[in-house]
C-alpha cells in the first residue's frame, strides 16, 4: 500500500502536466473554432442582424432549405444501402470462410484511407456520360449518375461504407453461432434464425454504426464536390452552400449552416454515449 501511495504521489505532477496538454490540445483543436463557429452565428455580421431570430430567417432561405433538404435525401439512402449491405457484409465475413475473405475485409477499409476527392473523381471516370465506362449505357435508359442525386448517394455511401461494418464484425465474433445453430436445430429457417436470434443480439452495434454513418454523410465534403454541380438549387449540399456563402461573403448563412451541422454531430455524440452507456453498465 505504501508504494503504490508513493507511485500515486511521484505520478502526480506527471499526470497534471499530461492532462493539461490534452486539454490544450483539445481546445486549440476543437472546442475554441467550434465555439467561434457559434458565437458568429449568432452575431451581427457585416451590418446584419444577430440573435436567434436572424439565425432563423437566415436558414429559411429557400437555397438553404433546398440544400438541407438534399443533404437529408442523400444522408437517408446512403446510411438505407450501407445498413442492409453492411449488415450482409459483416455476415459473410465472420460466418464464411471463402477464398478472398481478406482482401473483402481490407477493401472494406479503403474509404477511410483514400481521399474523398479521389472517390469523387473515380466516380466520373466510371459514371460520366462523356468518356465513363458506364454513363452512356445508364444515360441510354435515362440514369444519369454524375451531377445528380444517385451520384451524390452513390459518393456518400462510398465514404460512409465502413461505419456498420466496422461495429457489427467484432460483436458477430463475440457472440458466436452457438445460440444460431440452437435455433436451426430446433427448426427456424436462416431468416427466422437472423430476425429473432442474429439482429437482436447486434441491435446496438447496427444502430452505433448507423449514426456514425449519419454524422459522416452530412459532413461530406470532397466526394460530393467533385460529383454535384455544387450551384444553388442545383446539387448543392450543406456543405457546398457553407463554401458557397462564405466564399460569396455571405458569412452569417455559412456560420448559421454550419452551426446546424455541428449541432448534428453533438446529437451525434449523445446518441452513442446513450447507446453505449447500458453496455458499459451490465
Amino acid at each position: 500500500m505504501a508504494d503504490q501511495n508513493r507511485t500515486r504521489t511521484q505520478r502526480g505532477p506527471v499526470t497534471l502536466v499530461l492532462r493539461f496538454v490534452v486539454i490544450a490540445y483539445v481546445f486549440v483543436l476543437v472546442i475554441w473554432p467550434v465555439s467561434v463557429v457559434v458565437q458568429r452565428t449568432f452575431a451581427p455580421l457585416n451590418g446584419q442582424e444577430g440573435g436567434f431570430g436572424a439565425f432563423v430567417a437566415r436558414l429559411s432561405d429557400p437555397a438553404v432549405v433546398y440544400a438541407f433538404s438534399l443533404t437529408g435525401t442523400i444522408t437517408f439512402w446512403a446510411v438505407l444501402i450501407n445498413t442492409v449491405f453492411g449488415v450482409g457484409v459483416s455476415l459473410l465475413l465472420v460466418r464464411y470462410r471463402f477464398p478472398g475473405r481478406r482482401v473483402l475485409s481490407v477493401l472494406v477499409d479503403l474509404p477511410m484511407s483514400v481521399s474523398p476527392v479521389v472517390v469523387g473523381l473515380a466516380l466520373v471516370l466510371a459514371y460520366s456520360t462523356g468518356s465513363g465506362w458506364f454513363g452512356e449505357s445508364l444515360a441510354s435508359i435515362g440514369i444519369n449518375v454524375i451531377f445528380s442525386t444517385p451520384g451524390l448517394i452513390m459518393a456518400t455511401a462510398f465514404i460512409s461504407l465502413p461505419f456498420v461494418i466496422r461495429e457489427v464484425v467484432p460483436v458477430l465474433e463475440e457472440i458466436g453461432t452457438e445460440s444460431e445453430q440452437a435455433a436451426l436445430s430446433l427448426g427456424a429457417s436462416g431468416w427466422q434464425t437472423f430476425w429473432r436470434i442474429t439482429l437482436p443480439s447486434i441491435r446496438s452495434a447496427v444502430l452505433y454504426g448507423v449514426v456514425l454513418s449519419i454524422a459522416r454523410a452530412l459532413g461530406e465534403f470532397g466526394a460530393v464536390k467533385i460529383v454535384s454541380q455544387g450551384a444553388a438549387f442545383n446539387g448543392e449540399t450543406a456543405t457546398l452552400l457553407i463554401q458557397n456563402r462564405y466564399g460569396n461573403f455571405d458569412e452569417s448563412t455559412a456560420y448559421a449552416a454550419a452551426f446546424v451541422l455541428v449541432v448534428a454531430a453533438v446529437l451525434a455524440i449523445v446518441v452513442v454515449n446513450l447507446i453505449r452507456k447500458p453496455e458499459g453498465s451490465t
